[in-house]
C-alpha cells in the first residue's frame, strides 16, 4: 500500500520538522501553493489573519512573554518550559511535552486577549493580510478566537490549558476581564461523550501537568483550583464562581417560552414573572434543571466549542444562544469575556475560512509530524483492476471497491496488531440511504467485521 503524500502536492518547506515538540518557525509552514510562490503569496493563501499573528507570536515567545501578567508568565512557563513526568497506566512514568501547535494555540489565546487587548472585531481586522477582511464579516460583538487544529492533533489538551489560565487570570489578576466560570460546548452527544472522558472528575487537570504544584511562583494553584463539574443535566450550583459546565449543544438552547397571560389557567407565572417572562425558581420546589437559563444568569463566562465548525451561519440557533448569553449579561453590566472555537474546519457553507481564525496547524503539517493517523490507499496496479458494475444497488455497483478496501484493511491490521495498533476501514458513501447497505454488505463479505462496524449517518452540516 502506499502512504498519500501531501506534502509533494503543495509547499511543505525542506527544513519543516518532522518532530510535533520542535518549534515551527513561521517561514517555513505549510500553505496551499508550490514551494515557489512562498514569497508572493504565502500571506494571501493563508486564513487572513494567521500570518501576521504568527510572527508576532514567535517573536513573543523568543522575547520571553513580554507585557504578560505574572500569572500568564507563570503558567506558559510551567507548561512549555518546564520538563513533565506523568504516570502510566503500569505506575511507570514517562516524560510529557505539550506539541508545539498547542503551545502556539494556547499562546495565542494569552497574547490576543493580555498584551494586545483585543475585545472585538475591530482589534482583530488590524492583522488581516488579505486587504479583504471587513467588520461585516464578524457577527459577534464579543472578543471571538477560532484555533484551527488538525483532528487528532490534541484540541481537547488546548481547552483545559485555556480553562485554567482564564480560571487562575480572574482569580490572580486585579483587572482581569475573565472569568472562573466556563461553558463547554460541543455538538452532539458523540462529542460529548469524548470530552466526557477527559473531563470528568477533572482528571485531565491533574493526569496532564496543567496544574503548576503549590508553590510554584508564590501561588498554592492546586489548593485555588476550585472548580465544580457540572455535565448536561446533572447541575448543582453552590457558589457563584467556579463552575465547569459541559453540555451538548441542544441543552443551551432556549426552551420554547411563550410570554404569561390572564388567560392562563393558573396565574401565578402571571403574577411572578420577572422581565423575561420567567417565573422565580424556588430553590426547594424546582426540581427540574434548565442550563440554558442558569447560564445566562451567572455573572461571568468564558464559552469553548469544540467541533465549533458547526457554528458556520449567525442564523443558527447554536449562535443566537450564545448572543443572547452576551446580551443577558450586558442587561447587568457585564459581558462575555471570550468565546474560543476549536475544529479542524473553521469553513462556511462557501468553503469561506472564519475570519476570526487566529491560529493554524493544517492537516499536512500533523501528518507530517506523525500527530494523526496516516490514511493508506492501495497501490496504483490494484487501483487499475476497480471497475463499476452495472447495478442500481451502491453495494453491486462498488462491490470491488469494497472487497479491495476489506483486503487492504487485512493487511494493514495485521502490519498495526503487531505493533499494539489497530487499523480501521474508512467506508465513506453518497447517501445515507446507502449507508445502512454498505455496512450489512461489509459485515456480510467480511467475517471479521461482523458486528464491528460503526455505520454513521450525517447531514450536510455535518451534524452526526
Amino acid at each position: 500500500s502506499v502512504r498519500i503524500s501531501l506534502e509533494n502536492v503543495m509547499a511543505l518547506h525542506p527544513n519543516f520538522p518532522a518532530s510535533p515538540y520542535a518549534p515551527l518557525v513561521p517561514e517555513q509552514r505549510w500553505f496551499p501553493a508550490a514551494e515557489e510562490l512562498r514569497g508572493t503569496a504565502y500571506e494571501k493563501l493563508l486564513p487572513p489573519l494567521v500570518a501576521k499573528i504568527r510572527l508576532e507570536i514567535h517573536a513573543w515567545r523568543h522575547q520571553g512573554y513580554p507585557g504578560s501578567s505574572p500569572t500568564s508568565r507563570a503558567l506558559l512557563r510551567h507548561w512549555f518550559e518546564t520538563d513533565h513526568l506523568t504516570e502510566n497506566g503500569d505506575h511507570t512514568l514517562s516524560p510529557f511535552r505539550y506539541y508545539f501547535a498547542q503551545r502556539e494555540a494556547v499562546e495565542t489565546v494569552v497574547w490576543l486577549h493580555e498584551v494586545r487587548g483585543d475585545r472585538d472585531k475591530y482589534d482583530l481586522i488590524r492583522f488581516d493580510a488579505s486587504g479583504a477582511v471587513s467588520s461585516g464579516m464578524f457577527a459577534e460583538d464579543w472578543p471571538r478566537y477560532v484555533l484551527k487544529m488538525a483532528t487528532g492533533s490534541g484540541k481537547t489538551k488546548v481547552i483545559s490549558l485555556l480553562i485554567a489560565w482564564c480560571f487562575f487570570h480572574k482569580l490572580y489578576e486585579p483587572d482581569s476581564a475573565l472569568a472562573r466560570n466556563v461553558l463547554v460546548i460541543a455538538p452532539n452527544i458523540i462529542v460529548l461523550d469524548r470530552l466526557r472522558a477527559d473531563f470528568d472528575g477533572l482528571k485531565i487537570f491533574f493526569n496532564d501537568p496543567v496544574l503548576p504544584p503549590n508553590g510554584h511562583e508564590g501561588r498554592n494553584w492546586r489548593d485555588d483550583f476550585q472548580l465544580t463539574l457540572h455535565i448536561q443535566d446533572d447541575v448543582r450550583i453552590v457558589r457563584e464562581t467556579g463552575n465547569f459546565f459541559l453540555t451538548n449543544i441542544h441543552r443551551v438552547f432556549l426552551g420554547e417560552m411563550r410570554d404569561p397571560s390572564l388567560e392562563d389557567d393558573d396565574l401565578r407565572d402571571y403574577f411572578l414573572a420577572d422581565a423575561f417572562g420567567r417565573k422565580p425558581a424556588g430553590k426547594t420546589t424546582d426540581s427540574k434543571t434548565d442550563l440554558g437559563e442558569i447560564v445566562r444568569e451567572i455573572g461571568e463566562l468564558v464559552i469553548f466549542n469544540d467541533e465549533a465548525h458547526h457554528i458556520h451561519d449567525p442564523r443558527m440557533a447554536w449562535f443566537k444562544s450564545i448572543q443572547d448569553i452576551h446580551h443577558r449579561m450586558l442587561q447587568k453590566d457585564g459581558r462575555l469575556a471570550l468565546q474560543i472555537d476549536v475544529t479542524a474546519t473553521p469553513r462556511h457553507d462557501d468553503g469561506a475560512i472564519f475570519v476570526q481564525t487566529v491560529s493554524d496547524y493544517p492537516l499536512v503539517e500533523a501528518i507530517h509530524q506523525n500527530v494523526v493517523k496516516h490514511p493508506v490507499l492501495p497501490d496504483a496496479a490494484s487501483r487499475a483492476k476497480l471497475s463499476e458494475k452495472k447495478s442500481v444497488l451502491f453495494t453491486e455497483k462498488y462491490d470491488d471497491y469494497l472487497k479491495l478496501g476489506v483486503e487492504e484493511w487485512r493487511k494493514s491490521y495485521a502490519e498495526h496488531k503487531a505493533l499494539g495498533k489497530k487499523a480501521v476501514l474508512f467506508v465513506m458513501v453518497d447517501d445515507t440511504r446507502n449507508c445502512d447497505d454498505v455496512g450489512a454488505r461489509l459485515e456480510k463479505i467480511c467475517p471479521e467485521l461482523e458486528g464491528a462496524v460503526l455505520v454513521i449517518h450525517t447531514k450536510n452540516n455535518g451534524e452526526i
